[in-house]
């Protein structure tokens, strides 16, 4: 006798309660939107934009204490307090050097000054004037700033944590001030509530429509390069027609200058396939896949190198791999290849650009492994990269070469790397070419191979 199997018990209760089932693909669309999307600790990052809010720290601080000290005086102000937070503007007032700090540590610089002088200096204040009119005013202002600096997510968790910091500060340290009434807090908790859930929502809406714009427009990219297929598939079309053509006048003797002519017609639509797969697959910035298998990057990086569709044999033959230790990663073959091949492409172009004859060892690339991590250096010696320019060209639409560049190679193998929780970074200097250096962690391997060049 058979018996039914029993259904799944999530599909038969999505199944029952069609609301359940939209509440269930609803909170499914914001963690994918949302709650995966990359974290953005700068918004709208620029020099410019850090320096700004570098010299508003240090104005604000200045002057402020002149305000609720003298025109408009509360029952709590610190000069010397004041003085200390305002200087913690001074690193972004001074960001004018990019190369002197790594994007990564202005990144860290930014949320740490940010947060110290928001929600823990404002929650502080606001603890020691007895929680009142100006203070609660001004807590208004800091959550929806901060939110307005800084990814929604890191606003969220800076606002609660800066909140109990403070307070265990003021029970610690505090000034000796009456404390704060229940029938205040609660309405100070309404009133506070509501800035919060507003400077939320504002902030999840922002970080939605900057999703939502980036994804439409790297739909775009992947639209045009696939319509690129359609006028490439003719002119392989034509070279075969070349062909036949000639052998048909010749009495099926092939004339070499038609067969070459043909060849470089074919080359060239194998070239420019290759590079609308590229950007097709940049084009997926967002929605890389999440296979993962185990990848020996040793056989895979000679793969990727004899397999490039170089324009030149002086292209190909300019390029050193030098295997010093062989690695084994946790991470998608197509996606490191993709990587691989982007980095490669833009160290052509930049040799290509210094105007000098190819040489050997021109392009070099290193494969090694140390303390349980593996490293893919991509080295070239052609025009290199300002050092005003380094800290955005991982940004998506951003590209040192204005002319031709869409600005999504570097940012997609960032965030390719990301996702196997590896990283990029660059060392360039202008006229003296640059060094992308991959670090991915490493998982064991059967054997290991090493000095093979």
């Amino acid at each position: 006798m058979q018996t039914t199997p029993a259904p799944h018990t999530r599909h038969f209760l999505l199944s029952r309660w069609p609301l359940l089932a939209g509440a269930v693909r609803w909170f499914q669309t914001v963690q994918r939107e949302s709650f995966n999307a990359p974290l953005e600790p700068i918004l709208h990052y620029s020099v410019q934009r850090v320096r700004k809010i570098g010299a508003f720290t240090i104005i604000g601080h200045l002057l402020f204490p002149y305000i609720w000290s003298v025109w408009l005086p509360q029952p709590w102000e610190s000069l010397w307090l004041r003085f200390a937070v305002g200087l913690l503007g001074l690193p972004l007032l001074l960001y004018t050097r990019p190369i002197a700090m790594s994007e990564r540590s202005i990144q860290w610089i930014f949320s740490l000054v940010t947060w110290l002088q928001l929600p823990v200096f404002f929650s502080w204040m606001y603890l020691c004037n007895g929680g009142n009119t100006v203070w609660l005013s001004s807590m208004v202002a800091m959550i929806l700033i901060y939110y307005h600096c800084t990814d929604w997510r890191l606003a969220t968790l800076g606002t609660a944590l800066g909140g109990v910091v403070a307070w265990l500060l003021f029970q610690w340290v505090g000034p000796d001030v009456p404390p704060i009434g229940l029938y205040q807090t609660k309405m100070d908790a309404m009133v506070l509530g509501f800035a919060w859930s507003a400077a939320l929502g504002l902030g999840f809406s922002s970080a939605n429509l900057r999703r939502e714009h980036l994804q439409h427009t790297l739909a775009t990219v992947g639209i045009m390069a696939h319509e690129l297929r359609t006028p490439l598939a003719t002119m392989s079309l034509i070279g075969e027609a070349l062909i036949g053509a000639a052998r048909a006048h010749g009495n099926g003797t092939p004339n070499p200058q038609v067969e070459q002519l043909a060849r470089r017609l074919h080359g060239l639509v194998r070239s420019m396939n290759y590079q609308i797969d590229t950007q097709i697959a940049n084009a997926r910035l967002l929605g890389l896949p999440s296979y993962r298998e185990s990848v020996q990057v040793g056989p895979l990086m000679r793969t990727i190198v004899a397999d490039y569709p170089y324009r030149s044999t002086l292209e190909q033959n300019c390029i050193d791999l030098h295997l010093r230790q062989d690695f084994t990663v946790e991470f998608s073959s197509a996606l490191l290849t993709q990587v691989i091949n982007n980095l490669l492409k833009n160290a052509l172009k930049a040799l290509a650009a210094s105007d000098r004859p190819l040489q050997r060892g021109d392009l070099v690339i290193e494969v090694g492994a140390s303390q349980g991590r593996g490293h893919i250096t991509v080295i070239d010696r052609g025009i290199g990269i300002d050092a005003q320019l380094q800290p955005r060209i991982f940004d998506a639409f951003f590209s040192t070469d204005r002319g031709t560049g869409h600005g999504l190679g570097l940012a997609f193998c960032r965030q390719a790397l990301l996702s196997a929780n590896g990283n990029i970074r660059v060392e360039s200097e202008a006229g003296k070419g640059a060094a992308f250096i991959i670090d991915l962690p490493i998982i064991p391997m059967p054997h290991v191979q090493t000095s093979e060049q």
